[in-house]
């Protein structure tokens, strides 16, 4: 019997399917495809036609045609890349995980970009298109591996997206073409220079174009072929074709060596005059004694990788992190996601799945992994060995590179193909795949890889340099991800191109993301210097502690007796969140915003979401806590959960925060996201509160520019309320990022100066200003007594 298929109802992305572009999204593309140069003229293009990724630009000596050969050459490969999609659906259809934005966000993102960051910098005057650089703005930094989201979302038509291209390929063309610091003999353009809005346009294009060949590679096969121009896959996958089951170590796939490294001392950092584009992490310094270690001298294959799955791997917990298993079990994975069985699971054959085709397993390709397996792998490999085995760490791949790397940056002064062909580096598109791991060019040490192939996973947390600064024109970049719950990369993959290919580079991704990325295994009886994030370090994990929980519980759902027993302490600062919540509800009525949908941005444990929804239908909160959401989420699913009132020490009453049974609590949502990147699905509510939200969050404007404009948060109409003490602290926020606090050009900027400007500029009108008290207990005989910055705002325009 035949099965219905699948409606907008039960998939809601599929109200995107329009039809009227299916049929033009199918084979080869022709000319009307190509919004910038087609490939027969594109800089990079090799002698058999197909495409390599430039070197990024000298800074201090790049002429005006270099520097278009470069945009051209990333523009191009793009779309190279997404020509591989295959009909309407592969642009619009999410990735199994549903934790991305589909295919066609990706196609458009690296445009918007360019023209937000070129009116940041000044180099255009007014956006192109106010929509699409909204909706197109902001990625997915997902939170979870189970943070699922529907992707409801009514996305623009392909020919608009495409015309959207074409139009930004001209203006950013436009801008290269005439700006006269590109002239000959112009000078060296740091940091400082507008045109580094220019260039952090092509590496975030780069960036995306490594991003978007991960989820084209997570597609059905059906739904994508190989471009004719893409680079090919590496030869060595027919090879594998006539290789023997099971695969034979030193046969099918070669059998890593230790390599004793000695003690050195290294330096991390980019230096700021080096004369290509960075990403604020990698800029100041920090100088390591490394211990000596033993290294594999190559990385971990997909053949060694097997002997781990097939003594029991991935149905052992005790090789896992906590974390790790969760992820696992929750997922039920049993190998890596690209490999693609080949008849029962226990027989423990595979096929390989690549960007655009499934290959017979190379064996002798590097296993491509999240940081979870490759952790659980060492671990193992630990008892196996009977010797400590681990990730290395940031400062252990920095001694195993050679000195005269830091001088030259290969990938700086070769396009890929020269990278793979001369320096046995598999980068910026050498090829298009890994290579055995024992095909690169060794060090003098004989290890292989140490750039290049695929990312490597480190034990280190994602972490600033000493002496980083956020860059005005992207200030959240880097920085919301120093949080203990991103992970660094190195090294490069094959596909990693610009500043991503260069020894300078610093990649994250949280632990259950799949990247082009492996690893390798270090044996030591020490941790390498490993860099970890506590709360100390990191902003965001202060607020996944039990006792904050607590804390919070108590501000947000005790009685006010006892959030303030004292009868000369200040009762009337207790209840905070219900009494910004009545700014709202009475804003409301006063000001005919409507009441369909409220949003409670940093909603902490619910306390302001479930007063809301006593006057609008529905209140979504989001907070960056997983800890708080999962309380919020506990109380709207029960109707109360357990909590602790601190008395003295560890010594305290378990007490029950319970919700009024008079109220729908299914009016009431909770979601675990960012506040500097909300997801464009949100927009147009009727009311939004950011309670003491904004000093504690690592980009402020990223969030107050949100509200207004195309598809804001706020619709037009709706109303803001804003309350911040202004306790701006480089914990949470950079000096550069502070809406106020300091002094400019001789005079004091205050905070609550600085908003009302932004949002009069924004087309909002303040309804409303007070000073707005709060309490928040710590235990019997000590508390916060805090005065915040109350505003209601409403959207006019």
């Amino acid at each position: 019997m035949s099965r219905p298929l699948p409606d907008a109802a039960d998939e809601p992305w599929r109200q995107n399917l329009r039809g009227e572009h299916d049929a033009l999204l199918q084979g080869a593309r022709p000319d009307w495809w190509w919004t910038g140069l087609p490939p027969t003229d594109c800089p990079g293009r090799q002698p058999d036609g197909r495409l390599t990724a430039l070197p990024a630009p000298n800074l201090a000596t790049c002429t005006r045609d270099e520097v278009l050969a470069v945009f051209d050459n990333g523009w191009t490969l793009t779309e190279v890349l997404f020509a591989g999609l295959q009909g309407e659906e592969a642009f619009y259809r999410p990735p199994y995980h549903h934790l991305r934005h589909p295919m066609i966000f990706y196609y458009c993102h690296p445009a918007a970009l360019y023209i937000n960051k070129l009116r940041v910098a000044g180099l255009i005057d007014a956006p192109l298109n106010p929509y699409f650089e909204r909706v197109f703005e902001t990625g997915v930094d997902e939170m979870r591996w189970d943070d699922m989201s529907k992707n409801a979302m009514l996305w623009p038509s392909f020919a608009e997206a495409h015309s959207y291209r074409a139009e930004v390929y001209a203006t950013v063309r436009r801008v290269i073409e005439t700006h006269p610091d590109l002239a000959t003999g112009h000078a060296p353009l740091g940091m400082d220079h507008p045109l580094w809005a220019l260039f952090m346009g092509f590496d975030h294009e780069r960036i995306h174009l490594e991003t978007s060949s991960v989820l084209i590679r997570e597609l059905p096969i059906a739904l994508v072929q190989p471009p004719d121009v893409w680079p090919a896959v590496h030869s060595s996958a027919a090879a594998a074709a006539t290789a023997e089951f099971p695969p034979r170590a030193g046969a099918d796939y070669p059998v890593a060596r230790w390599v004793d490294v000695p003690a050195a001392s290294v330096r991390l950092g980019k230096p700021r005059d080096w004369p290509s584009f960075g990403w604020d992490n990698e800029y100041g310094e920090r100088r390591v004694a490394v211990q000596g270690f033993r290294v594999e001298d190559q990385l971990v294959s997909n053949g060694a990788f097997l002997e781990f799955i097939q003594a029991g791997g991935y149905l052992e917990p005790r090789w896992w992190s906590e974390a790790g298993w969760a992820w696992r079990s929750f997922r039920n994975s049993k190998w890596p996601c690209f490999w693609v069985p080949d008849g029962p699971a226990g027989l423990h054959r595979y096929r390989l799945r690549t960007v655009f085709t499934i290959v017979p397993m190379p064996w002798a390709w590097p296993a491509e992994v999240n940081a979870h397996e490759a952790a659980a792998y060492c671990a193992w490999r630990s008892e196996r060995d009977g010797h400590p085995c681990r990730l290395p760490t940031e400062a252990e791949h920095n001694a195993l590179r050679a000195p005269a790397w830091a001088a030259e940056d290969p990938a700086f002064r070769q396009d890929g193909a020269a990278l793979g062909r001369d320096t046995g580096w598999n980068l910026q598109l050498a090829w298009g795949s890994p290579w055995p791991v024992d095909a690169g060019t060794p060090t003098a040490a004989g290890v292989r890889d140490v750039f290049g192939n695929v990312w490597q996973w480190h034990g280190d947390d994602f972490n600033p340099l000493p002496g980083a600064r956020v860059h005005p024109y992207y200030d959240d970049f880097s920085t919301p991800c120093y949080d203990g719950q991103h992970q660094m990369l190195l090294g490069g993959s094959w596909v990693a191109c610009g500043d991503e290919a260069s020894v300078w580079a610093r990649f994250h991704f949280r632990p259950h993301f799949f990247q082009h990325a492996g690893f390798r295994v270090v044996q030591a009886e020490h941790d390498g210097g490993v860099v970890r994030l506590g709360a100390a370090d990191s902003g965001a994990q202060v607020y996944e502690d039990a006792r904050m929980v607590d804390d919070y519980m108590v501000l947000h759902h005790a009685r006010p007796e006892a959030q303030m027993p004292w009868p000369a302490g200040p009762r009337g600062a207790t209840g905070f969140p219900q009494r910004c919540a009545d700014w709202l509800l009475k804003g409301a009525a006063q000001h005919a915003s409507g009441t369909a949908r409220a949003l409670d941005i940093g909603c902490a444990v619910g306390g302001a979401s479930f007063a809301l929804a006593r006057g609008f239908d529905a209140v979504l909160g989001v907070d960056l806590s997983r800890a708080f959401i999962d309380a919020a989420s506990t109380l709207q699913r029960d109707g109360r959960r357990d909590y602790v009132l601190r008395d003295e020490g560890e010594l305290g009453d378990t007490l029950s925060a319970v919700i009024d049974p008079t109220l729908e609590r299914s009016r009431v949502s909770f979601r675990q996201a960012d506040a500097c990147s909300l997801p464009a699905e949100l927009a147009d509510f009727d009311a939004v509160l950011l309670a003491n939200l904004l000093c504690r969050l690592p980009s402020p404007k990223s969030l107050l520019g949100r509200l207004g404009g195309p598809r804001g948060l706020v619709k037009v109409g709706g109303l803001v309320a804003l309350f911040s003490p202004y306790s701006w602290l480089e914990q949470f926020t950079p000096q550069e990022a502070w809406l106020g606090g300091f002094t400019a050009d001789g005079r004091a900027v205050r905070s609550g100066d600085a908003l009302k400007a932004f949002l009069t500029e924004e087309g909002f009108v303040l309804r409303r200003e007070e000073d707005v008290p709060l309490v928040i207990r710590e235990h019997a005989r000590k508390y916060q007594y805090i005065v915040t910055h109350g505003m209601l705002w409403q959207r006019v325009r």
